[in-house]
């Protein structure tokens, strides 16, 4: 498999990553026992996948425990990367970005995936309740004690985002490494700020969601077929995609995976692969099927012209300022960045 650097470190990383959100908890996340993670942490491993991405929060903490015991001794060759700010206990401090709550906070991740040490520590959300100083001196106080190697955040948005990265160069200390966010081809809000702040910061980014909670799979079009039970019938539709726009942009992706033979998933996450300033994309998977089949997505590549027209059918409306920008008179002096890698 392919790999890739992380943002302006020098971990090395590769181009497809495994998410731990379907490891043990309720079904609708994939209730996956030990036996069933370890079975896919392995597949992973023999497929060249090098980033395993986790939280405290998925399944209350298990999600942790059981990638730690499936990566067993080969935790050394891998890159753990997990994350912080959701509530895990009834306690008022069980929640949120304090320093003591961050610091406690890694101490049992540690503690759950059985290491010394996290390799990418990311801060799950934005806490507005906590100055984002005391949050930033407390990842490089972890960082500077040996527990933490890299710190990153997720879901932020994009003043948040330059935000911390500006106070961590005021302040001298660790500064983000990666930014996790949502982005597929039923949601491409990030290409309008998020994207484009973290290529000019050289701040890598990871993507979840790559196939919106399975609805890129087609399988919720077919007749019969219903969300009930699953990802989406949690999330909502509203907060992923469209209803009205994405079963257009589902039958674009149908046509190119029939006439490519391959699955609808993996056109959708070759999509992702194929845009500039994606490092990795986070796939989940509740069985080896699934799997199997979203990791053969790094194995072939869409050309030019079928980037074009799943971009034409996914395109959305272009945010203030950026449609004054690219106006008439002013968009000599700020050209649309490219769409795809060549």
């Amino acid at each position: 498999m392919k790999s890739a650097t992380l943002g302006w470190s020098k971990l090395q990383t590769s181009i497809l990553a495994f998410g731990t959100v379907t490891f043990g908890g309720p079904c609708f996340l994939g209730g996956l026992d030990q036996r069933e993670a370890a079975r896919l942490v392995d597949i992973c491993r023999d497929n060249g996948v090098g980033l395993f991405d986790t939280a405290d929060i998925y399944s209350d903490g298990v999600a942790e425990e059981m990638l730690g015991r499936a990566l067993g001794s080969s935790r050394k060759d891998v890159l753990i990367a997990t994350k912080a700010f959701g509530r895990t206990g009834p306690e008022p401090g069980a929640v949120g970005l304090s320093r003591r709550r961050l610091i406690e906070a890694c101490e049992a991740s540690l503690r759950r995936l059985g290491t010394d040490w996290i390799d990418l520590y990311q801060l799950h959300e934005f806490d507005a309740l906590v100055p984002l100083e005391e949050t930033l001196e407390a990842l490089d106080r972890l960082v500077n004690a040996g527990k933490v190697r890299h710190v990153g955040c997720s879901n932020f948005c994009g003043w948040q985002f330059m935000k911390a990265l500006s106070l961590s160069e005021r302040m001298g200390i660790k500064r983000f490494t990666s930014h996790q966010i949502y982005y597929s081809l039923l949601g491409r809000d990030a290409e309008h700020d998020l994207l484009p702040a973290a290529r000019d910061q050289d701040v890598g980014v990871l993507i979840w969601g790559p196939l919106a909670s399975g609805f890129l799979s087609g399988k919720f079009l077919d007749e019969g077929k219903t969300t009930e039970g699953t990802r989406l019938s949690v999330l909502g539709p509203s907060d992923l995609y469209d209803p009205a726009t994405a079963p257009a942009i589902v039958g674009a992706v149908r046509e190119i995976a029939e006439s490519r033979r391959v699955s609808l998933a993996q056109v959708a996450i070759n999509w992702l692969l194929r845009k500039p300033g994606i490092t990795s994309v986070i796939l989940g998977a509740r069985n080896e099927q699934q799997l199997r089949d979203n990791l053969a997505a790094g194995q072939w590549v869409l050309s030019g012209a079928e980037v074009a027209r799943l971009d034409e059918v996914s395109r959305t409306r272009m945010p203030y300022p950026l449609w004054h920008q690219r106006s008439i008179y002013a968009a000599e002096r700020n050209p649309a960045p490219p769409t795809y890698r060549p």
